[in-house]
């Protein structure tokens, strides 16, 4: 549905070409959110305006269901109002002198379509954003959410088949971001639009997405599912950013021909793994804090480690504790009842399907 083939964009500022796309390429499914997600500079917002139109590439190739909106080598550059999209960015740019239906009637008032067509489009469209009854209400009446909404409607009142969402809810407090959290993906699902979502949230990209495609410093680092790219990176930057996690270094003692097995020595035990490539000089040791599972058995094997407890924090339905070795220390997560006190030796174990080792 949208296919984005090795996108390069530069920007010059004071007689200084700076690069901030570097061969970014994706591909976006029918009927699926697709999200670009990653820190602040990283490109994914400019990727969002280079398929929306907003942004011209300096090379490279865009294509919607099957026709090219762009190609730096057929000259092909087909205007933002000619690409079919609906929109929705970070401010909803609500017309505060216009009424909700007014606003949301605003894309049709230069298209050819007759007062009924558009009032029937118009209900139809806030009826799909639960906004009905709000029709006449002067926009500045509005809260954050029915802000939302309103540009929601507006962003669907001409039937696209692809909408594309820049970082729409992070001006919602956080309740209300978890409400239309759903309310989008159900709103998607009911339309059976293909969304193009950008947001550096975490856990908002995990909870929404089909497919993720983690940016960095104007480069897509890795693609796919979320459950996938949160349990078995194979980057160690993805393995950073989604989410929390430990990283031990440590010496690898076997499987350094290749082997996609490996074992690791670190200052709280010996672990096993699967073998990823590193980035760091030093091999690492990486597993995610709900991964760990304390262990009674007094066992010094393979994939059991030691420290001492140091802090523990209570967070509802699970405790957070920290272990701290000579030189590092690593966060479990943890049921609260567990028995254990400050200053204690905890032994923990990590089930090798569970623990990646980065090595160069």
């Amino acid at each position: 549905m949208i296919s984005v083939e090795n996108i390069v964009k530069s920007f010059e500022d004071q007689s200084r070409r700076t690069t901030v796309l570097r061969d970014v390429s994706f591909h976006v499914n029918r009927s699926e959110i697709f999200t670009l997600l990653g820190p602040s500079g990283s490109g994914k917002t400019t990727s969002m305006r280079c398929v929306a139109g907003l942004e011209t590439p300096d090379s490279g190739r865009i294509e919607l269901d099957g026709d090219a909106v762009f190609c730096s080598r057929s000259l092909v550059n087909t205007p933002p109002n000619k690409r079919g999209l609906g929109m929705v960015f970070q401010s909803y740019a609500i017309w505060p002198h216009m009424s909700v239906g007014e606003n949301v009637a605003y894309p049709l008032s230069r298209r050819r379509f007759s007062r009924d067509e558009i009032k029937a489009k118009v209900r139809r469209a806030l009826a799909q954003v639960d906004l009905l009854a709000l029709a006449d209400r002067p926009a500045p009446n509005l809260s954050g959410g029915q802000q939302q909404r309103v540009a929601l409607a507006r962003a669907i009142v001409n039937d696209p088949a692809i909408l594309i969402l820049d970082e729409p809810l992070s001006n919602l407090d956080a309740k209300l971001r978890l409400q239309m959290r759903a309310e989008l993906v159900e709103l998607q699902r009911k339309l059976g639009l293909t969304m193009l979502y950008v947001t550096h949230d975490q856990e908002e990209a995990l909870s929404m997405s089909s497919t993720l495609a983690v940016m960095r410093d104007g480069e897509v680092v890795e693609t796919g599912d979320p459950i996938t790219l949160f349990e078995a990176p194979k980057t160690r930057f993805t393995a950073e950013f989604l989410g929390l996690s430990n990283f031990l270094p440590g010496k690898v003692l076997v499987g350094e021909g290749g082997s996609d097995s490996i074992a690791i020595d670190t200052e709280f035990g010996r672990f096993a793994g699967t073998r990823r490539k590193g980035e760091t000089a030093a091999p690492e040791l990486f597993f995610r804090p709900h991964h760990a599972g304390l262990d009674a058995s007094n066992d010094d094997g393979l994939n059991i480690g030691r420290a001492r407890l140091v802090a523990k924090t209570f967070l509802g339905e699970l405790m957070e504790i920290t272990l701290q070795g000579k030189e590092n220390s690593v966060k479990l997560r943890v049921h609260p009842s567990s028995e254990i006190q400050m200053g204690e030796m905890v032994a923990f174990r990590v089930e090798p399907r569970h623990s990646l080792i980065f090595s160069s």
